[in-house]
This record gives structure tokens, sequence and C-alpha cells, in this order.
């Protein structure tokens, strides 16, 4: 990702200072995947069947949909 030649950081569109277009794009595409992961648990809630739980606060949402949301009897919903 890093070689001699890329020794000139540039100021891309949102916030993103990097040294080449390639760094670039990764770092707005990770920024893109942990804002969206960050408002999808504001705007859901997760009911845990297997623990008797309803997970409503957006850390306890994040950190459900990180380590349960693979297990069986763990759904996402739609706050409304």
């Amino acid at each position: 990702m890093w070689s001699d030649q890329d020794k000139e950081w540039m100021h891309y569109l949102n916030d993103i200072i990097a040294a080449d277009v390639a760094s670039a794009v990764f770092l707005s595409t990770y920024m893109r995947h942990a804002l969206r992961g960050r408002t999808l648990s504001a705007y859901h809630e997760v009911a845990d069947l297997q623990r008797y739980r309803l997970y409503r606060k957006s850390n306890k949402v994040l950190y459900a949909l990180n380590h349960r949301a693979h297990l069986p009897f763990v759904f996402v919903l739609g706050k409304n």
C-alpha cells in the first residue's frame, strides 16, 4: 500500500487524508461501513430469544449484531 514514491499527502472528499488513491478508497469504504453500523444500531433493536432479552440501547445492539447475530433465535427488529 505504501511505497517510496508516495510521499505527498492529499486531502480527498469527506475529510480523508491519504497518500494515494487506493488508500483513500480503502479509508472511504471503511468509514462508510463503520458509519452504517452505528446508524443501524441506533434505529434497530435485537430480540435474543435464547437469553430472553431485548436489546434497545445502541451499544448493546451493536454488540449483539457483531457477536450474536449468527446464532439461531436472535432477531434484528426495526424500532417503530
